[in-house]
């Protein structure tokens, strides 16, 4: 196997891991920066170091991403589906990105894998798709929004007593444990999606046998994801911080404490590879809506939720181009 190939990929997933860390870094902090509760820098560092630190808690999403999507492929022909899977998530995420829009990196990579794989005639387990990426897709939000509304209630009704602005100023401070769980359960889940990327690459290079994640491969990919939340995405966090809804600390942390358990159970438990932004995203809205329904932008959320339905299937047209594009020199 040509080692340039090899490097090829593995630069291309790193810098996949950098728009992924700079994209979705709205997803940690975006509601405690828009209620105060932190500066910006400080959030984006606070996020940068617990991404890092998530990254190593588990591996069980990296090894649904490198065995359960599509057929491990061979040769020169995998090689070039992983690039081409790779470009495709990439030209997505630099799109959204540059629109504003919360899609789902994560997603973006599943789509680009599996038009890649169906261009280069390489099989798709749709069990697994369907299993570990529709349903969680389509339940995960659901969730999200329940739970941020559920929870939003309890604290309202828990705190129904409370001086208002000394409770403010309390969940100021509790946002700071929130938007860090946020950010641990972002580095745990997306790190090891590329993970499981840079698995297949060294295992159709014959550089691996086993399903093991090297410990360099931990380290680098946590490495890209912490550097690129460090750069911020300040366009996607003024939607989620914003747009949506002009958020108060207490519905902050009632988001953000809901998105995080709900990826450490999803990580954990199902080991299903799961999007931030969608449960972010829904978690926002659902606190938000205990002020009153039109509190949420509903205009801003629907153009949102288009987004994630066409993130799969746009990434996966890019791929299977791409990878018809690449054939034509990798061989």
């Amino acid at each position: 196997m040509d080692m340039a190939a090899l490097i090829v990929v593995i630069g291309v997933a790193f810098f996949f891991t950098y728009t992924n860390g700079f994209h979705d870094s709205a997803n940690a902090i975006a509601t405690s920066v828009s209620t105060r509760a932190l500066t910006p820098r400080a959030a984006l560092a606070m996020a940068a170091v617990m991404n890092l630190a998530g990254a190593f808690l588990g591996s069980g999403v990296a090894h649904t991403v490198s065995k359960g999507i599509i057929e491990t492929p061979s040769g020169s022909q995998g090689m070039a589906i992983l690039f081409a899977a790779l470009v495709g998530a990439i030209a997505w995420n630099l799109t959204t990105w540059y629109f504003g829009l919360p899609s789902s990196s994560s997603h973006a990579l599943f789509g680009g894998m599996v038009g890649a794989a169906l261009a280069g005639g390489v099989d798709v387990i749709w069990s697994g798709v369907l299993d570990k990426i529709v349903i969680p897709m389509i339940v995960s939000p659901v969730v999200g929004l329940i739970g941020g509304f559920l929870v939003m209630l309890a604290i309202l009704w828990i705190f129904r007593r409370a001086n208002p602005h000394r409770a403010k100023r309390n969940f100021r401070v509790a946002q700071t444990a929130s938007a860090a769980a946020m950010a641990l359960a972002h580095g745990l889940q997306d790190a090891q999606k590329t993970m499981g990327i840079v698995v297949m690459a060294l295992t159709i290079s014959g550089h691996q046998s086993g399903n093991g994640i090297p410990v360099w491969v931990k380290i680098s990919c946590a490495t890209m994801l912490s550097l690129g939340t460090y750069a911020g995405g300040w366009r996607i966090m003024r939607t989620l911080g914003r747009k949506i809804i002009e958020l108060d600390p207490p519905q902050g942390f009632a988001a953000e404490a809901t998105s995080s358990a709900i990826m450490y159970i999803t990580s954990f438990v199902f080991k299903a590879p799961i999007s931030t932004t969608h449960v972010i995203t829904a978690a926002i809205m659902g606190a938000g809506a205990t002020k009153r329904i039109r509190a949420v932008r509903w205009g801003v959320a629907k153009n949102i939720v288009l987004g994630w339905f066409i993130t799969m299937p746009a990434a996966a047209i890019v791929a299977a181009l791409m990878y018809w594009f690449v054939h034509l020199f990798w061989g």
